[in-house]
């Protein structure tokens, strides 16, 4: 038995926020978007370009239209260097609505939140198109429109 100071609080560890702390720490890494489903496909996308700013991995998942408009981004920032030291914004973003565009495709439109240090939150809505392509979901089109 473990014995304190009278008056101090003894704190104990419930099985139950055991289970829900372990639970947590194992099912983390399976947090990231599906890639095998359009809308895991889409949140990939929204990742690697807007989260990440790792515009040659989200390259790896357009076809068409997105991969123009990411091709073009990247001849926009060649020579600039983005790495750890870079000072990246915070972005987090959430799901608004969804179209289904066939039995082939699919609409989605997020709402971002982008927060850079020293300046004001602003938000941004994007509207991401997937479609199944050579048996996988492909970002096909985005489009950023001011909040």
């Amino acid at each position: 038995m473990v014995s304190t100071d009278p008056g101090r609080n003894k704190v104990t560890a419930t099985p139950v926020r055991v289970l829900a702390l372990v639970l947590v720490v194992l099912l983390a890494p399976g947090c990231h978007p599906d890639v095998s489903t359009p809308r895991g496909t889409a949140e990939h996308f929204l990742d690697l370009h807007y989260v990440a700013i790792d515009l040659p991995a989200a390259l790896e998942v357009t076809r068409g239209v997105a991969r123009g408009k990411v091709e073009q981004e990247l001849a926009l920032t060649r020579g600039q260097q983005i790495d750890d030291t870079t000072r990246k914004p915070s972005v987090h973003y959430k799901l608004l609505e969804e179209h289904p565009a066939g039995d082939e495709a699919m609409n989605y439109v997020y709402l971002g939140t982008i927060t850079v240090d020293g300046a004001d939150r602003f938000e941004r809505r994007w509207m991401v198109t997937v479609r199944r392509e050579d048996d996988a979901w492909r970002v096909t089109n985005y489009q950023e429109f001011e909040e």
